[in-house]
């Protein structure tokens, strides 16, 4: 295939996969900043994060079948699926009457969400030949991490000037328009076998361990003693939904979850790489505005132009190492190089913070996106190669459950971190920034003078344990990439 015809290739798809990858991007970000008022309006306090899990849960699920599905039955007719159903979600939840309603809609948000992000990547490693695919799904992750962080500003926007379904009516017009552009990518027969049967044992019990881990760890969030055995109950259940599903998947002809797929080396190393690093960024932009508005004292606005530097970020550094990836045939180097400096930028954070203006932090921020964004589309070429072309929608969805997984995972230990470290000093402190987390930056509001004086100054600690922990799990990422057996592409 001569470069004009893989550029045409890929623009005949494109514009097809990009809303839907935004879209999928985008959902599940721009909530964060509607939760308090989706609180006031629908009286529901204590169960708010259940907005954020019931998407992790659905999405997870969703992946591996929609990525299975494809695989049998052709990627474009389920990508059309999938945002029939973000269409129906959307409007469950921006007409939801009753909290319960509103979580019926996120979950069928989630089941898109799983599909778009999955199908999209799959897509585009169905366009183009694998070497050449760098330069392409560059594109794909510059269109990912733009949304992820623009997600809360957007949504803050839109809750503050229209109310907060106004953060999901939004997204009918952007689906309206993905529709007809999806329709305009080329249908590819699917890779299945004759008398194919789905796996919906395996489907159930995958479900079966998803629901309770995610939930478990939302639970070991929450940040008090009390959560504590419902979080252990919930996890030895998802241990032994996981220990049926490993059995059921060995005997079954055609799996939800292929495993020995999965268990290949470059495949099973780059998803433990990619949860580490996805994780770690996901569980920055949940707690980034807390810190920039109750430590460092930026207004919600002065708060989403320091965190912008990790929208360019990302984009950049996932346009570059595609390049690089095309011209050269390096893939993992790039991504252990990326995730080091990410790690090196998380740890100047946590030791000069304190001491450092506000364009030096944002340079920071930027500088920790950009390594996150050279692993993107590394681990995605990566995985589609060592898997071939039979199995992309296996491959790409198990990206995506590695990165979903990962962020619940990640959210988790650095809200522990900023817990455990505010507990040992003041318990005070520590019960004030569990209200945070619960209801946002506008408690700062209702603090006294004093309660703000000695909320900045725990958090400014806590935080700097935060830091260093995001900045370990690059680190950790980074040391994954180097173990991974495929260092080139070819």
């Amino acid at each position: 295939m001569t470069p004009p015809e893989m550029r045409a290739a890929f623009f005949r798809t494109f514009p097809g996969v990009a809303p839907a990858i935004i879209l999928s991007a985008i959902d599940q970000t721009i909530t964060a900043t509607a939760l308090p008022a989706i609180a006031g309006s629908l009286g529901e306090v204590e169960s708010l994060s259940w907005v954020v899990v019931a998407y992790l849960v659905a999405a997870t699920i969703a992946a591996p079948v929609f990525g299975r599905l494809g695989d049998a039955f052709g990627r474009r007719n389920l990508l059309l699926a999938a945002l029939c159903l973000a269409a129906c979600g959307a409007a469950i939840s921006a007409t939801a009457p009753r909290f319960e309603v509103l979580i019926v809609g996120r979950l069928v948000q989630g089941l898109a969400g799983g599909g778009l992000a999955t199908l999209a990547m799959a897509l585009i490693g169905e366009a183009v030949p694998p070497r050449e695919r760098g330069r392409f799904q560059a594109w794909i992750v510059a269109c990912f991490t733009t949304a992820s962080c623009l997600g809360p500003l957007a949504g803050g926007w839109l809750t503050e000037e229209f109310g907060w379904r106004a953060v999901f009516w939004v997204l009918l017009p952007w689906i309206g328009l993905a529709l007809p552009l999806a329709l305009r990518i080329p249908a590819v027969p699917g890779h299945r076998h004759g008398g194919f049967r789905f796996d919906l044992a395996g489907l159930l019990l995958f479900a079966g361990f998803v629901g309770p881990a995610l939930l478990a760890l939302s639970y070991a969030q929450r940040l008090v003693l009390s959560a504590l055995p419902m979080a252990i109950g919930l996890a030895l259940v998802a241990a032994l939904a996981l220990h049926l599903l490993v059995r059921q998947e060995r005997r079954v002809r055609d799996p939800l979850l292929p495993l020995a797929l999965l268990a290949e080396p470059t495949i099973l190393r780059s998803n433990l790489m990619t949860a580490c690093a996805h994780g770690a960024l996901v569980a920055l932009l949940t707690f980034l505005p807390i810190f920039l508005q109750s430590v460092r004292g930026a207004t919600p606005a002065g708060s989403g132009l320091l965190m912008l530097p990790l929208s360019l970020g990302g984009g950049i550094g996932g346009l570059t190492a595609g390049a690089l990836m095309t011209r050269t045939g390096i893939a993992m180097p790039f991504a252990r190089w990326g995730l080091a400096i990410a790690a090196a930028a998380l740890a100047a954070i946590a030791l000069f913070a304190g001491r450092i203006p506000d364009w030096e932090m944002a340079a920071l921020f930027g500088l920790v996106a950009l390594g996150f964004g050279c692993s993107y589309p590394v681990v995605q070429i990566v995985v589609q190669v060592a898997a071939g072309p039979a199995r992309l929608g296996a491959a790409a969805a198990s990206v995506q459950y590695a990165r979903t997984l990962g962020a619940a995972a990640a959210t988790a230990m650095l809200g522990a971190l900023l817990f455990g470290t505010l507990a040992a000093g003041d318990a005070e402190v520590a019960n004030l920034f569990a209200q945070l987390v619960r209801r946002g930056p506008g408690l700062l509001a209702e603090l006294s003078a004093e309660q703000q004086t000695g909320l900045r100054a725990g958090l400014g600690e806590a935080f700097r344990s935060a830091f260093l922990g995001a900045a370990a799990m690059a680190g950790l990422g980074s040391w994954l990439a180097g173990r991974v057996p495929m260092q080139r592409l070819g």
